[in-house]
């Protein structure tokens, strides 16, 4: 399998994942546990606005994903967030997850192909 084919399947999978937690499971609340989870961690007064409001920006991150400006940046900034909410939720909210504490080892799958297509980019990027 060529590079570029990687790195294309690697984009799509990456915008897929953001666009279903932030569409399908926080705007249109088809998984209303998230809205628990921040509840949880924010408090429950504006749990509903915050929930859209993570929901809009994993959309935006998405975009930002396919537009691939400034890609280097945009998957460091994936791999921090990441972490940190998983890091946050693991803590705060694990009896709320869909796997338990076993998310952060799904966590850590995900950022692992983050940190692979990074390391890809760079050697596409590297002169010859």
């Amino acid at each position: 399998m060529s590079n570029t084919l990687i790195r294309k399947s690697l984009t799509y999978f990456v915008t897929a994942v953001w666009l279903y937690f932030g569409l399908f499971c926080k705007v249109l609340n088809f998984q209303p546990r998230h809205e628990q989870i921040v509840a949880r961690i924010l408090g429950g007064e504006y749990a509903h606005i915050f929930t859209k409001a993570i929901g809009v920006s994993e959309i935006l991150m998405a975009i930002w994903v396919l537009s691939g400006i400034r890609l280097r940046v945009c998957i460091i900034t994936q791999i921090a967030l990441v972490a940190i909410m998983n890091t946050i939720e693991f803590f705060y909210a694990n009896d709320l997850l869909l796997f338990g504490k076993t998310n952060a080892f799904i966590a850590l799958l995900f950022v692992s192909i983050l940190f692979y297509e990074l390391t890809l980019l760079r050697k596409l990027n590297r002169p010859s």
